[in-house]
């Protein structure tokens, strides 16, 4: 097949986003097809896009890690050589996609995960892995997404959701975790102990978004389970050598060790995996999808979001959890591309 391996944008997430698009597109390669990896944002500036399957193109050549910080997004921005163009989506892109059998999604957070992106593939017929709009507005929105759980009967940590910093002077209780109602990669995500602490979180997630959500802190470990063609992958336990599974703790080596299978009990991975899949219909998500909980020392779970499309970076999890059963990476990417055209057929 032809695919777009499509990555990059104007999230927090884009170097987490460029080097996912990075390794699928290797992958896919690996297993015969042909591919255009492409920047959602900076588009392709070729005279031609008659052969573009065929040429040698890689915007990623010079790009081989993520660094320990998010990019800043502004400097991006200046870096387009089309200034005056204000669209989101870059010179060629929609044209390129439309000659791909599918678009491999290899973007995360903000446009590209929230459903924007979908909702107009799927007015342009354009075929694309993973969720659809829906799904993918329900999960990226972490309020919408505790009031289907909610509704549904998953447990979640309590929250609220808060619209200027004014209102967050109502929340009284410390510890916490103030966390963008929209943002990935735990960019913007703090636990603040005291109403200092709090005042600075809250001041740095409103500068990343205008809504934020503010949770009831839950000591306990961090598990996230992959949801492939509607089941449950083994548990993996993520254990930071030190703070919370942050940006920097998800993507540089060393500073986390993930356990896959995590060391359960029987019943309580059978129940957090019942409960994944419960998330990813209640959700109504699509193909594949990774949901993340807290597991507390009473073995009470609480399930803290969904991610519509989880990375795929050397130190990301569902390739971890995949392995466990026996799944490469390449085979991997073979199963999303393949589960996501059953929406086609």
């Amino acid at each position: 097949m032809n695919i777009v391996a499509l990555a990059g944008g104007l999230s927090s997430e884009r170097d987490v986003s460029i080097i996912t698009g990075k390794k699928v597109a290797k992958a896919l390669r690996n297993n015969g097809h042909k591919v255009c990896l492409l920047d959602v944002y900076m588009g392709y500036d070729g005279d031609s896009i008659d052969n573009i399957f065929d040429i040698d193109y890689d915007f990623t050549k010079d790009i081989n890690a993520i660094g320990e910080n998010a990019p800043d997004i502004e400097t991006v921005k200046k870096s387009r050589k089309n200034q005056a163009e204000e669209c989101f989506l870059g010179k060629n892109v929609i044209e390129i996609c439309r000659k791909a059998d599918i678009v491999f999604m290899a973007l995360h957070g903000d446009v590209g995960e929230n459903g924007k992106l979908q909702a107009a593939f799927d007015v342009l017929g354009i075929k694309y892995t993973g969720s659809g709009y829906i799904g993918s507005a329900l999960a990226m929105n972490k309020a919408l997404s505790k009031k289907m759980f909610l509704s549904s009967g998953i447990p979640t940590p309590n929250g609220r959701l808060f619209r200027t910093e004014e209102e967050c002077l109502e929340w009284n209780e410390f510890p916490c975790v103030v966390k963008p109602c929209s943002g990935g990669s735990s960019v913007g995500v703090s636990i603040p102990k005291n109403r200092d602490e709090f005042k600075k979180a809250v001041k740095e997630a409103f500068a990343l978004e205008s809504e934020v959500l503010v949770e009831s802190y839950v000591k306990g470990r961090e598990l996230s389970i992959g949801v492939l063609e509607g089941k449950a992958l083994p548990i993996i336990e993520i254990c930071p050598k030190e703070g919370f599974y942050d940006y920097k703790n998800k993507y540089q080596a060393g500073l986390t060790d993930d356990i896959c299978p995590a060391l359960l009990p029987d019943d309580v991975t059978k129940a957090l995996q019942s409960m994944a899949e419960k998330v990813s219909e209640t959700l109504m998500l699509e193909a594949y999808a990774r949901i993340d909980f807290i597991l507390d020392s009473d073995n009470n779970m609480y399930c803290l979001e969904a991610n519509t499309l989880p990375g795929m970076t050397p130190t990301s999890l569902l390739p971890q959890e995949a392995l466990a059963v026996g799944i490469s990476y390449d085979e991997l990417v073979e199963i999303l591309v393949n589960e996501s055209m059953k929406k086609y057929n």
